[in-house]
């Protein structure tokens, strides 16, 4: 059966349609399209899920965000060779738990993208009074201890310019990651995967209730789990797809 839109969802694809660029420029196919968008902060949501093109650092270049179908979405972004991240599209699903009351939160991923440019897929997860930010990596183009093109937040940075880990080779939540610390108004726990991959399970309640055993927090309450991409270059216009984002909380 054939999916219905409501008034609402094709007043956002007809806007969404009008805005999007040429065919040079906008490369995703309209193939199963519920909805896209070109608007820098062009959201849409759906059956619990919402997408956001969030495209908010300096300097950025187009980008449009596609959502095909629940769970599946893509993003075709083109930003300069500069530095500092520009965009971070991503779906999310919001939790609205405290940690004491979840008794399991895990989720699963799966995605294809690009060989080069510079850009780092994670999960980013907020506390609900948006304090505490904790950011688990999966993929990446730069290095697992802190160096490369991209690299996580950090109160400490080597010579070289590389973050630098306050824990190494910690196993959690089904796997073994280097921990960085940070700030930028609120703090920013990153974890980065010693191995990189574009699929698997990903144990966030485990790894939420490790940064809690080291002393960060207390029983936060759980706001939004969101998966995307933070994308700092992609020259030429680059395309990232997401097939089978899912949360599973209990």
């Amino acid at each position: 059966m054939g999916y219905v839109y409501s008034q609402e969802e094709h007043d956002l694809f007809s806007q969404a349609v009008n805005n999007v660029r040429s065919s040079a420029t906008a490369p995703m196919p309209a193939q199963n399209l519920i909805w896209r968008s070109s608007d820098p902060y062009g959201h849409f949501s759906r059956d619990g899920n919402t997408w956001n093109n969030d495209v908010w650092g300096s300097g950025a270049g187009p980008q449009t965000i596609s959502v095909h179908e629940a769970n599946r979405w893509s993003v075709w972004s083109n930003q300069p060779g500069t530095g500092g991240i520009k965009s971070y599209p991503h779906e999310a699903v919001h939790i609205g738990k405290p940690l004491s009351a979840i008794n399991t939160l895990t989720s699963t991923f799966n995605q294809h993208v690009p060989k080069s440019g510079a850009w780092d897929t994670a999960y980013d997860i907020w506390d609900s009074s948006n304090q505490q930010e904790i950011m688990i990596w999966t993929n990446y183009t730069g290095n697992s201890d802190g160096s490369g093109n991209v690299k996580p937040i950090s109160y400490k940075y080597a010579p070289s310019g590389a973050s630098i880990p306050v824990y190494r080779n910690v196993a959690v939540g089904g796997t073994t990651w280097n921990v960085f610390e940070g700030n930028n108004g609120h703090n920013v726990i990153s974890l980065v995967p010693i191995s990189k991959s574009n699929s698997g399970t990903v144990d966030i309640k485990g790894i939420l209730e490790w940064i809690k055993s080291k002393g960060y927090f207390g029983d936060i309450n759980v706001g939004s789990v969101q998966y995307g991409v933070e994308i700092t270059s992609s020259p030429g216009g680059m395309n990232f797809n997401f097939d089978n984002m899912t949360v599973t909380s209990k």
